[in-house]
């Protein structure tokens, strides 16, 4: 990261993603988490069409223009038999069509994704112009930003470029404070980013005090949840259960079955199913925690689901019946 400010330091990061997360929630006007689509896998350059048709280099010998987000990008222009061909070697994107005016409106469409992704990137961090550089050269405060963004992928690619950084662990408070964000219209998609890195917590953590801040964390996301947008909540069941140490795991999820949100007391039941999983010794414990929980749980589908948790626990299955959907889920 070569943007990486070394005289900054984890409070900082803290501070300044705050004062982002407080501008979103001013700007949105809304505390509520806005459902975010499904992550659309990011692919660029394109398969250039160029080299279907064997076009050298040596055919580029004219110039044309196309237009995009106020910007005037430069085309490489070769007329051969089978039609007219562009290269835009600034977009590392080709086209072909009939004629030029053809290749230029092909190569203007094929273009929009790159558009897209660069100006939701700009959007995101404050840029005004349209974001053209690489996010591994982004400041620490940027890629955090990132993994507020509205395009899933971009999320995604900023916390891949955050755990090639884990060794300094100048992000972790900020990654923990992100766990704690109930006001970034963004929140969930950051949510399951952070979820991600920490089913790795070892390596994020300084101490056992961090590694608990971490957790109550997630405890915190499970206690009040009131959604399962981009499916956080269900990732955070899943984190503590399937791979956090045990003397911590059991202990969150077993108290998270009385949880005022039915969100988190659903993730909280199929994390535990994941304890027994990693370590089989607690099987009778947690199946009778479950047996337990039957009773005390308002939801029936809840209530339902824990029973079968515990039965499949007990029969010593592999898998489990999957977590029931409730009627009102947007």
């Amino acid at each position: 990261m070569s943007a990486f400010a070394l005289s900054l330091s984890p409070q900082d990061l803290v501070d300044a993603l705050h004062a982002f997360i407080d501008a979103a929630a001013e700007k949105a006007g809304s505390p509520r988490a806005i459902k975010p689509g499904h992550r659309v896998k990011f692919q660029w350059p394109p398969h250039p069409v160029g080299r279907d048709y064997n076009v050298h280099h040596a055919a580029y010998t004219e110039h044309a223009f196309f237009q995009a987000y106020g910007e005037k990008f430069e085309v490489m222009v070769a007329t051969t038999r089978h039609g007219v061909f562009g290269r835009c070697e600034a977009l590392w994107l080709e086209a072909m069509g009939k004629d030029e005016r053809q290749m230029l409106r092909r190569m203007t469409e094929a273009a929009e994704p790159l558009f897209k992704r660069q100006m939701a990137i700009s959007r995101c961090i404050g840029q005004t112009a349209r974001f053209s550089g690489s996010i591994r050269d982004l400041c620490p405060l940027d890629i955090l930003k990132l993994l507020y963004c509205e395009d899933r992928d971009v999320a995604n690619s900023a916390r891949i470029e955050i755990e090639t950084h884990t060794a300094n662990h100048l992000f972790t408070p900020a990654l923990i404070a992100i766990l704690r964000d109930r006001r970034h219209p963004n929140r969930r998609i950051a949510h399951w980013c952070v979820l991600d890195l920490f089913e790795d917590m070892a390596s994020y953590v300084n101490d056992a005090d961090e590694e608990q801040d971490a957790v109550d964390a997630i405890r915190g996301l499970l206690w009040d949840a009131e959604d399962d947008y981009a499916r956080a909540v269900f990732k955070a069941g899943t984190v503590v259960g399937g791979h956090l140490n045990a003397e911590i795991a059991s202990p969150v999820l077993v108290e998270c079955l009385g949880a005022p949100s039915r969100i988190g007391r659903r993730a909280a039941i199929h994390g535990l199913f994941h304890v027994v999983e990693w370590l089989p010794d607690t099987r009778q414990a947690i199946v009778s925690v479950l047996r337990g929980h039957v009773d005390r749980e308002t939801d029936p589908q809840l209530a339902e689901f824990a029973a079968s948790i515990a039965d499949d626990l007990a029969a010593g299955a592999f898998d489990h019946r999957p977590e029931p959907i409730f009627p009102d889920e947007p």
